[in-house]
C-alpha cells in the first residue's frame, strides 16, 4: 500500500504551510491499514479544513483507493 501512503503525503504536504514536518507512518493489518498522519504545529487546522471538510475528503479519497485494493484504510491526523 506504499502508493497509497505517497498519494496521502503528497495530497497533504500541498495542504500545509510546513510540508517538511510531515510525516505518514503505515501500520498494515490483514484487512485495514493504518495511516498515522504527523503535521507540524499549526498545519492541523489546514488538514482538519472548515468543520472538518478536507478532512474527511481526504479520509474518503484514501479509502476509495484501498477499496480498489481490496482494502480498507484509516487515517488518524495527529499534531
Amino acid at each position: 500500500m506504499a502508493d497509497l501512503k505517497e498519494l496521502l503525503e503528497y495530497i497533504v504536504k500541498e495542504l500545509v504551510d510546513n510540508p517538511e514536518q510531515v510525516s505518514v507512518k503505515e501500520i498494515p493489518g490483514e484487512k485495514t491499514v493504518i495511516f498515522e498522519l504527523r503535521v507540524g504545529s499549526g498545519d492541523l487546522g489546514k488538514v482538519i479544513g472548515r468543520e472538518g471538510r478536507t478532512a474527511k475528503a481526504v479520509r474518503q479519497l484514501i479509502q476509495a483507493a484501498a477499496m480498489r485494493r481490496g482494502k480498507r484504510a484509516h487515517i488518524e491526523i495527529l499534531e
